[in-house]
């Protein structure tokens, strides 16, 4: 049917754009706060995350789920920060977000749901058990990355935080993913079975 397999033919974007649409609000951020400070980071931070999200929105005609909770969580704490003048809230905002993925995914497996498959199904197919594998890994790991971030923020001095959400939070994420590949390889569904492998809508 037409509407079951219109996830698969939505349009995608070049890697690299997409990797500059991702990265490019925290980038601005980081370079807004080291020219400014703290409150025109966020100011910045905000608007740029609303634009990356209209970019990738107009030219796929739809909005990946992620990329979406942390747009609401930055402007309601990005929000918070600026009306209040107390950079505590954006610098709580990470761990909120990565709560929720946490929740969400390990949730979801409580309900025998794997909801990475949701997320990454037109990317990669996978057996059941490397989805629920794979699912676990990355709930775990955003637990992880949201006790970090706790410790460094209520730890460390502003600057650090914030040199350390750019140049610590993204190489761990990056290094955790490629970590993953082998799992991945192993439960990858090929040929045929990528075929008749069921949609997650």
């Amino acid at each position: 049917m037409t509407e079951q397999t219109a996830p698969a033919q939505r349009k995608k974007l070049a890697p690299g754009l997409k990797l500059a649409l991702e990265m490019g609000p925290l980038v601005l951020f980081f370079l807004a706060y080291s020219r400014f400070g703290i409150f025109e980071g966020t100011a910045v931070l905000m608007v740029s995350t609303v634009v990356a999200l209209a970019i990738t929105y107009a030219m796929t005609r739809h909005l990946p789920v992620m990329p979406v909770v942390t747009a609401v969580m930055v402007m309601i704490f990005g929000g918070l920060t600026l009306v209040l003048h107390d950079a505590t809230f954006v610098k709580m905002k990470a761990t909120i977000v990565y709560l929720l993925f946490a929740a969400a995914l390990l949730g979801g497996l409580a309900f025998g749901k794997a909801l990475l498959s949701v997320v990454f199904d037109t990317v990669m197919k996978l057996t059941e058990e490397g989805w629920r594998k794979l699912t676990l890994r990355w709930g775990l790991f955003f637990l992880a990355m949201a006790a970090v971030n706790e410790i460094v923020w209520r730890t460390q001095s502003e600057d650090f935080w914030v040199k350390f959400k750019v140049f610590g939070f993204v190489p761990l994420t990056v290094l955790f993913a490629l970590s993953q590949t082998p799992l991945m390889l192993k439960y990858e569904l090929k040929g045929e079975d990528a075929e008749k492998a069921p949609e997650h809508l």
